[in-house]
């Protein structure tokens, strides 16, 4: 629902801003007499006092929120995988496999647990990781990751850290970057949890929390309060119904925007005239009272 949100509100600006710069004339007849009225409705639209400078606007507004959102978007992306092959390549180095664990150990005293997402994944346990678990725990914490790994998790925090960096003082956007990570999390463990149980990686998050993890990865450590807090309570998983309404809204949510958009346009291929408030007065037609 927060991604649908927050892509509606970027699509919209955008579409307003090239409803700005665009007239829709109602036009008929074939491709030839559309490209003709469209071009004297831009004549006519563009030659009126700030008719240029409305239409520029609009354009600027749709390309700079296009290309905002682009290049944070990249550079993000960009930046996180270069953080995690740098940081693969000191593993190579100095991190041990574990095959009976699917794991990457590092040697460290304090207990930590991450993934590296991406192509050539890996989970990332230290040394002092195995002795702080049982093995219930080490196995909900192992989960935890895979099912980062499954979810490609980091593609959904990027986008919604990207619009949080490219508006950064629209609260809607740090909202939805903040709440998209911890739900993230809270998916995670519940999946996680389907065949160790919840008290297990309750129990792991405790013995893990204020880990540290390095840049770009997924850590099972974050927001330990209020996921131990779920987790230890009854659990109550959404009825389908619920949770294909929600879909069904999220979905309405993000196209709305469009459809507002596309509406006119079907509109405009059903009417067969240019009405007269659209066109050049030089091109009207005459009274034939007269």
């Amino acid at each position: 629902m927060w991604q649908a949100l927050t892509a509606a509100v970027v699509v919209s600006v955008t579409l307003a801003g090239l409803a700005v710069a665009v007239p829709s004339p109602a036009v008929g007849g074939g491709l030839a007499e559309l490209l003709q009225a469209c071009a004297a409705v831009l004549r006519t639209r563009y030659a009126a006092p700030g008719g240029a400078a409305v239409a520029t606007a609009g354009v600027a507004l749709a390309v700079g929120v296009v290309g905002r959102v682009g290049w944070c978007l990249a550079a993000g992306l960009v930046r996180a995988r270069r953080a995690r092959s740098r940081h693969a390549a000191v593993l190579a180095l100095v991190g041990t496999p574990r095959a009976d664990l699917g794991v990457t150990v590092l040697e460290d005293a304090r207990p930590a647990a991450y993934c590296l997402p991406g192509l050539g994944h890996r989970i990332v346990l230290t040394s002092a990781t195995p002795a702080a678990l049982g093995p219930g725990a080490l196995a909900a914490v192992i989960a935890h990751e895979r099912a980062h790994i499954r979810g490609r998790h980091h593609l959904v925090l990027g986008y919604a850290d990207a619009l949080a960096r490219a508006f950064g003082r629209v609260p809607l956007f740090r909202t939805a970057a903040d709440e998209t990570r911890r739900l993230v999390e809270m998916a995670v463990d519940d999946t996680a949890t389907r065949d160790t149980g919840r008290p297990a990686l309750a129990g792991a998050l405790v013995e893990l929390a204020g880990a540290g993890a390095p840049a770009a990865s997924l850590s099972a450590g974050g927001d330990v309060v209020r996921r131990v807090r779920r987790l230890l309570s009854p659990h109550r998983p959404l009825h389908g119904a619920v949770v294909g309404a929600g879909a069904l809204v999220a979905l309405a949510v993000a196209a709305l925007p469009v459809a507002l958009a596309v509406e006119p346009a079907l509109t405009l291929l059903h009417m067969n005239a240019c009405p007269l408030d659209m066109c050049p007065l030089s091109e009207a037609p005459a009274d034939r009272g007269t």
